[in-house]
């Protein structure tokens, strides 16, 4: 299974400044539409460490990620 699969991805496009550090840091899983809002690939296969450190340095927390087996948000922490 790869890592994405594992991983419940949102983006809160309302949040969104298309800073594209997240793009930057998981290529084969996010991009920017063309509205310059981040967007989730769904065939990624960015490992696990690459898609949570994409969402980690979004400046405004614009991307939520969960553990779809235990329901843990891992990102943005709290």
């Amino acid at each position: 299974m790869r890592d994405i699969e594992k991983l419940k991805i949102t983006v809160d496009c309302d949040e969104c400044i298309g800073d594209g550090l997240c793009a930057e840091e998981a290529p084969k899983t996010f991009e920017l539409d063309d509205d310059a809002k981040a967007v989730v690939l769904e065939d990624s296969t960015d490992q696990r460490e690459s898609i949570l450190e994409a969402g980690k340095v979004c400046p405004v927390d614009a991307i939520i990620i969960e553990d779809k087996e235990t329901g843990e948000k891992l990102c943005p922490e709290e």
